[in-house]
Formats: structure tokens, C-alpha cells, sequence
């Protein structure tokens, strides 16, 4: 199973979330192909509810503890409940450029 497989089965059990993506961006940083180290995550899960965003982050990162032990980068967060997942118009923001050079470069 590979790390996006594994950190989709991971937030899902664990969150339930109404959406979910997990994107593979580690092919726009210097890295190795197929190093599956840079991901942007946007999961939209009413457990959120009652956490500002520093908590929701460290339940997520948490959660995907076991990843970072084993190669996993970096991850561009975006931790909605459902009602700003709507009012931001159902769509996750562009992540921004790696500062630390890219292979596109």
C-alpha cells in the first residue's frame, strides 16, 4: 500500500470525513521520484467542530504519526468542518511554492 493509501485509510477510520483529498506534491519539490514525502491533505470532518485550527492540525498530525516516522516530508493542511468547507465554496486552496527549489526550476 502506498503513503497516500495509507494516510486516505488512516483520516478516514479515524475522522469520518464528509471530504477528503490527499494529494501527492512531492514532485514539486527537490526530492527523489516517487519519494511520497510532500502532501496537501483537505479533509472536512465535523469532529473539527469544537478545535481552532493549531488543535486540528495536531489531531491530524497525530494521526499520522507513524508516516512521519517513515519518510513522510511535509504536509499542506486544510482542516474544515463542513459549513466552511461550504462557505469556501467546496474547493482547497493551491499550495504554495517550495521555497527550497523545485524540478520544475
Amino acid at each position: 500500500m502506498n503513503r497516500q493509501t495509507r494516510i486516505t485509510t488512516v483520516l478516514t477510520q479515524a475522522l469520518g470525513p464528509l471530504h477528503l483529498e490527499v494529494v501527492d506534491e512531492s514532485h514539486l519539490h527537490a526530492v527523489p521520484v516517487g519519494a511520497q514525502s510532500h502532501f496537501k491533505v483537505l479533509v472536512v470532518s465535523e469532529q473539527f467542530a469544537d478545535h481552532g485550527l493549531v488543535m486540528r492540525h495536531r489531531v491530524v498530525n497525530r494521526l499520522l504519526r507513524d508516516e512521519f516516522d517513515h519518510g513522510l516530508h511535509a504536509l499542506a493542511l486544510h482542516t474544515w468542518t463542513p459549513r466552511e468547507w461550504f462557505e469556501k465554496g467546496g474547493t482547497a486552496p493551491e499550495s504554495p511554492p517550495c521555497q527550497g527549489g523545485s524540478h520544475a526550476d
